[in-house]
């Protein structure tokens, strides 16, 4: 009989409880006992859920209070020693690693001041994981049990559970060497890990467990050869351990087909493949497995929404069948369903046609659990037959194809992908209309979202108020932006987005193609969720979608207002995108719209117009190769039809962050100015690869996840870092991102160090002429 498995389950709750319990503990509303206490709610909530489901293997060790790797670290001990130094308890050390911490002192408690650790996407997906820091006076040893301890949790429900981990190899190739050890290769710290992860392994078999699943997600990555050594040395080196669990080593996002040689031969019970992303290394990876090995195949989405086509997912495991037989094969979601809502069954809104297309993570569980009875010969006759109709249904409906749309888009050319002339004549005649100082100061975008902001949209949504009265209450939250930017002496404003709930869901909801949903969150990271647009069809722009905001921004003032959009690629990469369309294609949709846009704020009189790109790192594909190189040549082209319409005297600006950027394919965007999350990075080599970047850029100045406030003099130390390899005359001063989730105190005090110390340097640089 074929066995159902789950790779892991959204930790969120339904309805975002563990965002509620976090930031009301980190505000001080709520005891650690009652944030614990929520936690534990969730964890016994989902687990319940996925036995109810009848899925055989069901995780544990998925939940986490920010982010699975960042439990690794803390764990394992991988704390760097500035974050110790303060006697904080274990949930404030987490929470400080995660996003920083800055407190007075008190009677009792000493001043503390430290940053976050740097936080990046994770693979593909528009998660983030923070990123384990290493140094050569790391003591790797067992903080706590957590594991163990949320597997008896478990077991106390009479539920049996598969723990999971990272795996040692992945830990610490994902990992960077601290400040004080830039030489050190995380790598070569593996041989001192595997002793501490064999501790824990042993303390999981003690407490009664057989399986772990150990994942370790580089597999679908180039990796070097000595990387393929390290995993033949740790997963010998836990073969020969007596008394731990078995192993079955997961890998998700991709092909694991290039790196066979690292996992040909391992003393393992089996191996977890992503056959959604790569259902061709089926065959490759069922041909090294031993006789007794398992292969878990997934075949149920963990990254996308649309609905299991039981039809094809059944050919796949069948096949699987026919190879290994049915004792040795588990019908799997492809990854943690991490990266989806959490259940369809709360969304009341949408019609019956469009949510009969999509599975959340409870109905993935149905999913699983059907398509495994199917291929062990069980009746589930009805169920196929019900999905093979939803599936006819949305080929057929007439809510997908736009023809005009797709003629338009048929029609692009490379000449709608190309500015009039190049950066270097451009800027000559920009520099005479903005007239900015040395080191000209902006913000990325938005200002806070404040309680008053967030009541005052839902009562408009709901109808509790009219639209000129929130169009009034709109225009009132801009005018205070303007003015407290201009008192503060920034020199390119925004407008702050105050009718704005999410950069990419605010422009979805004025496009024709997609749907929405009420519930449907996904974390991004810490207790920043995302409610993901859907792109059900083709798509365009019925209508100027933020015209009169940005207008009436800039007559408020004579200093420049940017219009601000977010790019196609953005909102292709944090939308649901459609799976039955390439993404290029999507891309070029929305490039479109977005190039209306463009055109009619220029049109209005807007000099200015930032089109974000945050998701761009996010959306390359995980190898090199053709699809690579495909990717960096649609990616920018979309980029470039969105903006290419505007006179040279028109400045385009683009933002990206918290990823490792290339910047040669920043280039390829032809943008005047990019600013880049820097904050986190401090890294002279990372400035060093964008020294010869030919356009204007912003070093990320400070992080807007942290509520900490930088001096002017840190903020001087950082720009007189940058300095020291980055011409003056080409660098902006900016934040690390847009502001919407810090309070205004903190934000006029931070953008107001921020301005002091660009006008400390105008000043420098004006004394050596």
């Amino acid at each position: 009989m074929v066995s159902s498995s789950v790779l892991g389950f959204p930790r969120i709750g339904a309805k975002r409880e563990l965002k509620k319990a976090t930031e009301a503990y980190w505000s001080g509303k709520k005891s650690v006992e009652e944030l614990l206490k929520v936690g534990k709610e969730i964890r016994e909530t989902n687990w319940k859920l996925q036995k109810e489901a009848g899925v055989d293997i069901i995780p544990s060790n998925d939940f986490s209070f920010y982010d699975q790797v960042l439990d690794a670290s803390l764990l394992f001990n991988v704390i760097p020693d500035r974050y110790t130094k303060y006697d904080l308890s274990e949930i404030d050390l987490y929470f400080a690693m995660a996003r920083g911490l800055q407190r007075q002192a008190t009677e009792t408690s000493k001043k503390v001041d430290v940053t976050a650790l740097e936080m990046v996407k994770w693979f593909d997906s528009n998660y983030h994981y923070v990123r384990p820091t290493f140094s050569k006076s790391t003591e790797f040893k067992l903080t706590g049990a957590k594991p163990v301890d949320q597997y008896l949790e478990a077991k106390a429900l009479g539920i049996e559970t598969r723990p999971v981990l990272i795996g040692p190899v992945s830990f610490l190739y994902l990992g960077k060497a601290d400040k004080d050890s830039l030489d050190l290769e995380p790598i070569s710290l593996l041989d001192k890990l595997l002793p501490v992860y064999v501790e824990l392994l042993k303390k999981l078999a003690a407490v009664g467990v057989k399986s772990v699943q150990i994942d370790e997600p580089i597999l679908v990555l180039d990796l070097p050869e000595k990387i393929h050594g390290a995993f033949q040395k740790a997963y010998k080196y836990f073969s020969e351990q007596k008394d731990i669990p078995e192993i079955v080593v997961a890998s998700y996002f991709g092909t694991v087909v290039p790196n066979l040689a690292a996992i040909k031969g391992l003393p393992v019970a089996g191996f977890h493949v992503d056959l959604v992303r790569a259902p061709e290394q089926l065959n490759d990876v069922a041909a090294i497995l031993s006789d007794k090995q398992v292969l878990s195949v997934g075949v149920v989405n963990g990254r996308n929404i649309w609905k299991n086509d039981f039809a094809k997912s059944t050919k796949i495991v069948e096949a699987a069948i026919a190879k290994l037989g049915a004792d040795r094969v588990i019908v799997a979601t492809s990854s943690s369903l991490l990266h989806t809502p959490v259940d369809l069954d709360n969304e009341s809104k949408l019609t019956e046609e469009v949510k009969d297309s999509f599975s959340f993570a409870k109905q993935k569980l149905y999913e699983v659990t059907v398509i495994a009875k199917k291929v062990s010969g069980k009746d589930v006759a009805a169920a196929y037959e019900a999905n093979a109709k939803s599936i006819a249904g949305r080929a057929n409906s007439t809510k997908i194809n736009n023809q005009a749309v797709q003629k338009r888009t048929a029609a692009i050319t490379d000449k709608l992908a190309t500015r009039a002339a190049p950066f270097t004549e451009r800027l000559k005649e920009q520099i005479p209309v903005f007239k900015l100082p040395l080191f000209p100061t902006t913000t990325i975008g938005s200002f806070p979202q404040t309680k008053e902001i967030r009541v005052t949209r839902n009562k408009f949504q709901k109808g509790a108020i009219s639209a000129q009265q929130y169009e009034d209450f709109i225009n009132k939250q801009i005018e205070e932006a303007i003015k407290i930017q201009e008192d503060i002496g920034l020199d390119v404003l925004v407008e702050g987005e105050a009718s704005r709930s999410d950069m990419v869901f605010f422009f979805a909801e004025q496009l024709d193609g997609y749907q929405f949903t009420e519930n449907g969150w996904v974390q991004s990271y810490g207790s920043r969720y995302v409610r993901a647009p859907i792109i059900y069809g083709d798509v365009s722009r019925p209508k100027p979608m933020t015209l009169r905001e940005t207008v009436y921004a800039q007559s408020l003032t004579t200093k420049p207002v940017k219009g601000m959009l977010t790019g196609p690629v953005t909102m292709l990469r944090w939308s649901f995108p459609r799976d039955d369309l390439d993404q290029k294609t999507q891309a070029n949709q929305i490039s479109l719209a977005l190039r209306d846009e463009v055109s009619d704020l220029e049109a209005a009189g807007i000099k200015v117009i930032q089109v974000d790109e945050p998701a761009l790192r996010e959306g390359l594909p995980l190898r090199a190769g053709a699809e690579r190189d495909d990717y960096y040549e649609w990616a920018a082209k979309a980029f470039r039809i969105s903006t290419s319409s505007v006179a040279n005297k028109t400045q385009i600006h683009s933002h990206f962050c918290y990823s490792d950027l290339d910047p040669n394919h920043i280039k390829a965007l032809d943008a005047d100015v990019v600013s880049i999350e820097f904050s986190k990075k401090d890294d002279a080599n990372y400035i060093a690869e964008f020294k010869n970047y030919p356009n204007h850029i912003g070093l990320g100045l400070f992080d807007i996840h942290s509520p900490r406030i930088p001096s002017t003099e840190e903020f001087i130390e950082k720009i007189g870092k940058i300095l020291e390899s980055y011409p003056a005359e080409k660098f902006w001063v900016n934040p690390d991102c847009g502001l919407k989730t810090r309070g205004w105190p903190e934000t006029i005090a931070s953008l107001t160090h921020m301005v002091e110390a660009a006008k400390y340097y105008r000043e420098k640089y004006a004394e050596k002429k």
